[in-house]
């Protein structure tokens, strides 16, 4: 595996990061936008084009106690779609906390300004590839 996706899965915004498995690093791409949780599939079709990645990691919300969220199943359903459609290894990721840990992050390289939607939930994908990185160490 050498080129990674991550997604922070959202109703109105999914957040896209792009990573590589050799030096466990991961960049911010433009967040995309959704309706009701579905997004432009056309975007994606593009963003899988350029990238070309191996396997995707997809951040499941879930409670501070380990239960899923109401969201979780629908994030679920949106890696199925994915694995449907791209035909590559989806793995689930607890993505607890990377809301909060992307708002630090962003606040801190540019204040408030920094804060838009879509830039949270993209930075909230590197965090959740980053957390699997780390993860694939502990196996």
């Amino acid at each position: 595996m050498s080129c990674i996706i991550a997604f922070d899965f959202g109703v109105k915004s999914i957040g896209v990061a792009i990573g590589q498995k050799i030096t466990e690093t991961a960049s911010p791409l433009s967040a995309i936008k959704a309706v009701d949780g579905i997004p432009s599939w056309d975007t994606l079709d593009d963003v899988f084009k350029e990238w070309q990645p191996d396997c995707i990691v997809l951040g499941y919300p879930t409670n501070m106690d380990g239960t899923d969220q109401l969201i979780t199943a629908r994030a679920k359903k949106f890696g199925k779609r994915l694995y449907n459609r791209f035909k590559i290894p989806v793995h689930g990721h607890d993505e607890r906390l990377t809301t909060v840990e992307a708002k630090e992050r962003l606040f801190e390289l540019g204040g408030y300004k920094k804060l838009s939607k879509g830039k949270i939930d993209s930075v909230s994908a590197v965090l959740i590839l980053e957390s699997w990185f780390s993860a694939q160490h502990d196996e």
